[in-house]
């Protein structure tokens, strides 16, 4: 006797309740599979545009051992785009129908990188605070409930760690140097701490996900409690680096054990998801024009496989009839 919807979600979420892993060729409810070809593939979609703001300035580093970590850093974020890409396809779309959605607009990627990297501190400022924040956000990824996510993210974890301390590094050796420097390195945190904090997404009472993705184990804490062990983490490196967050209600609350700060401008956030931030169009265009450029890598790939495909089943047939 086949069971009921009903009596497979409960099953279902039965499963992820005890703790366990749940894998492609099991059963799971549509909604499931949808939410998680939705945020896989905007996180592998994030790591492959988030190379384009530091490309730039890889031509520009100011030595040699700045480029070089630049580009594993670049490199990196290939790579963990390539393993989410992978992960996601387990759920039943292809690669070049996700890669259809990001090209068009129809797919997300974090707002974060429709802003622009105006000087070398701001490859410090990412790496500090835009990886520092995706870290805390990806963490608690290692132990989501769909399988292959959770393998895919015990690796990028690692790599976002390490880009984390070089982007740190880069802004601790601003504020050693000139006053110059220090200013500029101040000016990448006037400029991307509020945008840093947005990475988290809306606040917990607009979000319409949060609440079915912690059920589902999806997540594993709201979008709110992860800004806030954002804040408590990040304002303490600030201050050894001598450098003021743009923020003048950020205080320490004796009462709450935690730092309080200001509100943010929701508005900006909606803008910029809505493809109006300041570089929307150019990522897009950027993507768009690498798909173009890189169609004849792609063909000649494929006739490649094709030809090799073609002399083995020749060699079969080579064989039979010896």
């Amino acid at each position: 006797m086949e069971k009921s919807i009903a009596e497979l979600e409960a099953q279902f979420q039965a499963r992820i309740d005890r703790g366990e892993s749940i894998e492609p060729k099991d059963w799971m409810p549509e909604k499931y599979r949808k939410t998680h070809i939705r945020q896989i593939s905007q996180h592998a979609n994030s790591e492959i545009v988030g190379m384009l703001p530091e490309a730039n300035w890889i031509t520009r580093a100011p030595t040699l051992r700045r480029k070089t970590a630049l580009l594993a850093k670049v490199q990196d974020e290939a790579g963990h785009g390539l393993y989410l890409y992978s992960a996601t396809e387990t759920l039943g779309i292809s690669r070049d129908e996700m890669y259809e959605k990001l090209h068009s607009g129809k797919a997300k990627y974090s707002s974060i990188f429709n802003y622009p990297t105006l000087t070398w501190a701001d490859m410090g400022a990412v790496g500090w605070l835009v990886d520092g924040a995706a870290i805390i956000n990806q963490v608690p990824l290692t132990r989501t409930s769909f399988g292959p996510y959770a393998r895919a993210m015990v690796r990028v974890c690692k790599e976002e760690s390490f880009h984390q301390r070089q982007g740190y590094e880069i802004m601790l050796t601003l504020c050693k140097g000139t006053e110059v420097q220090k200013a500029m390195a101040q000016d990448a945190l006037n400029r991307w701490w509020w945008p840093s904090l947005m990475m988290f997404g809306p606040p917990d009472a607009e979000s319409t996900h949060t609440a079915q993705s912690m059920i589902w184990k999806l997540k594993r804490k709201t979008n709110d409690e992860l800004r806030q062990l954002f804040v408590d983490i990040t304002k303490p490196q600030a201050d050894i680096l001598g450098l003021t967050i743009p923020d003048p209600d950020l205080k320490w609350n004796e009462e709450t054990g935690h730092y309080d700060f200001g509100e943010i401008d929701w508005s900006e956030f909606w803008q910029v998801v809505k493809g109006h931030g300041p570089m929307n169009k150019q990522r897009l265009a950027a993507r768009n024009k690498a798909w173009d450029d890189g169609e004849w890598v792609r063909d000649a790939a494929l006739a490649y496989a094709d030809k090799q495909e073609a002399m083995k089943e020749e060699k079969q047939e080579l064989k039979k009839v010896g």
